[in-house]
Formats: structure tokens, sequence, C-alpha cells
């Protein structure tokens, strides 16, 4: 248990008690409860006692922020409930314990471990007859649990072709293509979990959609029927536009399929070539290394990131591979792939075992297109994102939203802001009214380095850096003189707040504009 045992042994025993005024009004305090560590968090009068650790990751709640009736990890801002310890926010999907707690003679005392969750106290405002969701991964999934946990006791099926969904995705890149870590941290659920909370899942391919009969064509013929549906068919890696013979050995990473393969290419080969310096070909390209495998970098642009991080952040980027043995091959673009390598745009050839191209994804749109309903890059939804068909929703990398922080539409493509989409078109389906808001957040993992991002800036004309991304760094982004997004590096307290604080000013403008009308 090490250090982690004796700071835990440091913490105030809160079965002892702790007097009611050591307990701060805006952030968590951390103690201990035989050998659980437990929070307490004030919000208004009332005081409350839930697990330290988070279920997504293990980040320490402890260290994270309370905001409106939540506290929010600080590694990748999950948001839990403080009165009853549930999941309200990806990417956590598991509640947190909670405590029961006692109070007089102004000290306050945590009693036994409550053994079931307390419950939401509402009902949905509409139940569905029947609900369908298309596509199993971070939008589709986290639509069926909210669906589940908000109460809705109607039935949901599930139409995914990928045999391996639910999965969690970001590790593909970031740990098990690496070996840091094994398959058994991909699943996010067993087929126990789906029996127990009644979802059918059908493994099939949807062919059509007809909006107006509420049905779903499948490849095999069967009609499935629905009263909603939430599309959340994802993206799919763009192709490498280049020639290259029919056996060639080029991979793209979108599936743990695909991860399965590249796994077995980069056993039986140790040279490789990848195409794109995005933030998948870099995560590759890390997770390559680790297993000894010699990366080349092949991209159009000067710097690494550099339109999306700005010019400091993505020479670190860069810096900090080529310190890991990585070669970029910078403002080239890939010719042609031969048996036994890549050629160049400047005639230059790279020797290698296999190819992996990360050039981005293209939303999986034709399906709705063919329907009939608006599409524009992607799905075209409005601020509770149902498509232009009542009753039809899309979230995820499909859909395309009003985005209240940029003042435009976008279309995110990370896993959080997916499964925050599926998590507000449940809610929407149950006849929630609210819009969606949450600002965007991701991070990024490197050779043990993580970049966080908050906020949305596909255009920005300034920004303000502070600090050197080796040991502590901050960069903010900015549009017409507004802060529109953060980029951090061992700051993650300071990322929770600035998302905060997006969240409050859009709450601002929207209160503003209900009192002018």
């Amino acid at each position: 248990m090490g250090d982690d045992h004796d700071r835990k042994e440091q913490r105030p025993d809160l079965t002892a008690g702790i007097a009611e005024a050591e307990i701060p009004d805006d952030r968590p305090l951390t103690g201990r409860v035989g050998d659980e560590l437990v929070l307490l968090i004030r919000t208004g009068d009332d005081i409350h006692a839930l697990g330290a650790t988070c279920s997504h990751y293990g980040g320490p709640l402890g260290d994270g922020l309370v905001v409106d009736g939540t506290v929010r990890c600080p590694w990748h801002h999950a948001r839990f409930d403080v009165r009853t310890g549930a999941a309200v926010g990806g990417p956590a999907l598991d509640p947190v314990p909670c405590w029961e707690v006692e109070r007089a003679d102004g000290r306050v005392r945590v009693r036994d471990r409550r053994k079931e969750r307390a419950p939401s106290g509402h009902r949905p405002a509409q139940e569905p007859g029947s609900v369908v969701v298309l596509g199993g991964g971070a939008a589709g999934h986290a639509a069926v649990e909210t669906l589940r946990t908000e109460g809705y006791p109607g039935p949901i099926t599930v139409i995914d072709a990928d045999p391996d969904s639910p999965y969690d995705r970001p590790q593909l890149s970031k740990t098990v293509l690496s070996g840091e870590q094994g398959p058994e941290a991909l699943p996010l659920r067993d087929d126990a979990w789906f029996e127990a909370h009644e979802v059918h899942r059908v493994r099939a391919r949807a062919e059509e959609l007809d909006v107006d009969g509420r049905r779903v064509r499948l490849a095999n013929g069967d009609d499935v029927a629905f009263d909603r549906l939430l599309i959340a068919t994802g993206a799919e890696p763009r192709d490498l536009p280049a020639e290259m013979p029919p056996d060639a050995r080029v991979h793209t990473l979108r599936s743990w399929a695909d991860g399965r393969r590249l796994i077995a290419a980069a056993e039986a080969g140790r040279r490789a070539v990848v195409v794109g310096a995005s933030f998948i070909g870099l995560e590759v390209a890390a997770a390559l290394r680790a297993r000894d495998v010699d990366v080349q970098i092949v991209a159009p642009e000067p710097l690494p990131l550099a339109a999306t991080l700005g010019e400091d952040l993505g020479a670190w980027l860069q810096g900090l591979h080529e310190s890991h043995g990585v070669t970029f091959h910078l403002g080239r673009q890939v010719a042609r792939v031969v048996p036994d390598g890549v050629v160049l745009d400047d005639g230059r050839e790279l020797p290698c075992d296999f190819v992996v191209v990360g050039i981005g994804v293209r939303p999986r749109e034709e399906l709705a297109a063919r329907a009939g309903l608006d599409t524009d890059d992607g799905i075209l939804v409005d601020a509770r994102l149902q498509t232009s068909a009542p009753g039809i929703f899309a979230a995820g990398d499909v859909a395309r939203y009003p985005d209240a922080h940029a003042g435009t539409r976008v279309r995110i493509e990370h896993w959080v802001v997916a499964q925050r989409m599926g998590q507000h078109a449940a809610r929407a389906m149950l006849g929630a009214e609210a819009p969606f808001t949450d600002p965007p957040f991701f991070w990024t993992r490197h050779y043990g380095q993580t970049v966080s991002w908050v906020g949305a800036a596909p255009e920005w004309d300034d920004f303000v850096a502070t600090g050197d991304p080796a040991s502590s760094y901050a960069i903010r982004y900015l549009r017409g003189g507004n802060e529109r997004a953060l980029a951090t590096v061992e700051r993650d307290l300071e990322n929770l707040r600035f998302e905060a604080a997006l969240e409050a000013d859009v709450t601002d403008v929207r209160q503003a504009g209900a009192e002018a009308s």
C-alpha cells in the first residue's frame, strides 16, 4: 500500500467526528472510514459523505471541484451527485458509495455505509412505448444506462454490428495497444448487465430507416419498431488517398477488432509508418514505441497539432515523441504504398513492415441522409439533440449540434462529449426540455504525459500561455477577446474551474435572454 496507505492514515477519522466548521463551503474534505477514503461535502445547509475515488479510472475526487450539487473528478471530469453518489456526467458510469451523516453539538460524524443508492426522487416526464438505439459506442451505451437510471421501464433495443461493444475506446490507443493494460480493461458491461437491465441487443447492421413508419430495417431483413430512436452510429476512419496494392498492410484504429490486428502487426513487424500527426496518430506512435517498434510519422503540416493546440504545445509534443525515438517527416504526404514501405510525394521511400493511418474520421450519416433527415457533415440536431424528425435524436461523433460556447454548430469527435450527449439525449427522450450545453472536454496521453482540453475553439485568434509544458502549463485560446478554450498539463483543477466558468457563462446568457423576453 506504501505511500497511499501512509497518506490515508493521515486523514481525519470521520467516524470519530470532525468539527463542522472545518468543512469548507467550496471544496471536498477527504477523511477516512476504516480503510476507505470518504469525502465530506457541504452544499448549502446540508453535509454529504461519499466515496473519494472516481469510479472511472480511480481519480482522487478530493482534488476535484464541487459545482451545483456535483463533485467532479480532476482527471477526466466525471460528475457525481453529492446526494446520491450517482454518476450523472461521463465518463463515469458507476456510482460512488454514500454514507449516513450524523450532526450534533457542532460536530459531524460519518456512520453506516448506505446499502442502496438513494432514489433520484423523480419519474420521467414521458415514457415512450419503446426506445431503439443505433450504435453501442460511447453515446449509445451512455444513453442506455441513463434511460434505466432515470427510471424508464420500457423496452430498449440496441442495434450494433460490432461484436465487442460496449468497450472503452480511449483505452485502445492509450493503454491496451501499448501493452500497459490487457484486453480486460476494455469492456464497459458484460452480458449479465444487459440481462439484468432488460436491454435487448441485436448484433446486426441497420440498412434502412423508415421515419414515417417508425421502423429500422436490418441487413438480415428484419424490422425493429420504435417510438423513440437515438442515432449514435459514430464515425469511421478516412481512407488513405494513395496508391496501394490490394494486400497492403495498412491499418486504422477505431474498433477493438482493429486493435487486435494492429497488436498482431506490431508483434510480427518492427518498423511502422504512421500517416497523420493527429491525436490518434500520435497516441498510436507512443503505443508502438512502448512495444519497441521503430516509428516514423508522415504529415502535411509543419508542426503536429499546431492549428489545434498552438505552436508551443505542438512543438513540445513533437519533441516529446522525438525524445522517445520517433522520426517526423512533416510537410510531406504519402504518394503510394509499396510492398515493403511507402513512397512520399518527394520521391523518398520509407521502409516499413506496416502502415497506420490516422488522418481523421467522417460521420456515419448515410442512413440518416437516405431517410431524409437533415445532414451536413453530420446529422443536424437542435439544442435538445433532436433531429429534423420529431422523436428521433442523434448524439456523439455523428451529430452536429448548436454549441452555446462557440456560437456555431460543431461536431466533436471525443469520447466524453459523446457520452454526455448520449446521456442528454436519453433525458430528452424522456421529456427533459433543457438544451445541451456541456463544454467539450477531452484528454490525450503520450509517454505518461497528459494534455487536457476543455471548451470549443474551432477558430481562435489569440492565446495566453503560462508555465512550461514539461512541468506545468496552461494555454487559453481567445476569439474576439473572449476565452473559448483551455489546454493544460499538470493543472487539473484549473481545467475543472475553467469548465465550470464556461457553464456559468452559458447559464447567465440563457437567464438574461429569458428575463428580456
